[in-house]
């Protein structure tokens, strides 16, 4: 009996620090979407989640945007940059995984490597060769060095991603639609391309995530306000002199949250499955 009551009370303690835990990392959210319905005076006056005094002015007030061009045309440009971002890894991403995975050709295994070393390399090395050559096609200002890249599979962690998932399918289906008369591009498109739906749809959940949030990247190339994005927008509302309107701030930081929050729910189950079936921890 004190075993059972000893195993009872440690399964208990240990539901409660999990969620004490999750409470307490889940809060910056929770006041982040509390506050955005709060008056600029009271919104660090307040140290209350719930507001004593609600107002939709922030939104409105946020949704107007900047020097004439609104929030609406920042969600646009975002959503076109993710969009692209996202079939880009998609199509290419898969058509290397393919190749690393099921053809054999001079030197695969060397250049698999070279891949696998990108994963190590920072974001940050190889950001002034890129300007330059993005200066020299004059490309600054525009979407193509956040989107361009995209579509000559240049994020090897989605390539590995894949490249598990297909080592995964058996070879004899291959041999089957080979038997069958497939070639290389059918076998891609009719045996690999449907087997490969979670691992695709874990990839697009995360390019969507990752280029959606991107703010470095956008604010190195983007400096004409018609082309900024949701987190140029944002950051644009701060004020470093103090006169930042923080309830607006605030409101269309919430409103940035919704389209990848949407996103990971609606495609859970895909996600989870795909990181499941590939091997990656």
């Amino acid at each position: 009996m004190d075993i059972t009551l000893r195993k009872a009370a440690s399964r208990t303690l240990r539901h409660v620090l999990i969620i004490a835990l999750g409470l307490l990392m889940i809060y910056p959210v929770v006041w982040l979407v509390s506050s955005s319905f709060k008056p600029n005076t009271l919104i660090f006056s307040e140290p209350g989640l719930w507001p004593k005094e609600v107002t939709l002015d922030n939104y409105i007030n946020g949704w107007r945007g900047l020097q004439g061009v609104s929030f609406a045309r920042f969600f646009s440009n975002s959503a076109i940059i993710a969009i692209l971002c996202v079939l880009g890894n998609v199509v290419t991403c898969s058509l290397a995984a393919f190749a690393f995975a099921r053809l054999r050709f001079k030197f695969s295994k060397f250049w698999f490597a070279m891949m696998l070393v990108t994963i190590m390399l920072p974001y940050h090395v190889t950001l002034v060769p890129q300007y330059i050559i993005f200066n020299e096609l004059h490309w600054i200002n525009t979407y193509y060095p956040l989107v361009l890249p995209k579509w000559l599979a240049t994020d090897s962690f989605f390539i590995l991603l894949m490249v598990q998932f297909i080592r995964g399918i058996p070879r004899e289906l291959d041999e089957s639609a080979t038997i069958d008369g497939c070639g290389l591009k059918q076998t891609y498109a009719r045996i690999i391309l449907p087997l490969l739906v979670p691992a695709l749809i874990t990839t697009a959940i995360f390019s969507f995530i990752w280029s959606w949030d991107d703010f470095f990247s956008q604010m190195i190339y983007l400096s004409d306000i018609r082309l900024f994005t949701v987190q140029l927008g944002i950051r644009s509302l701060f004020d470093p002199t103090g006169q930042s309107d923080w309830g607006a701030l605030l409101a269309m930081s919430t409103l940035s949250l919704v389209p990848i929050t949407a996103i990971f729910l609606i495609f859970q189950r895909y996600f989870l499955e795909g990181i499941a079936t590939t091997g990656l921890k």
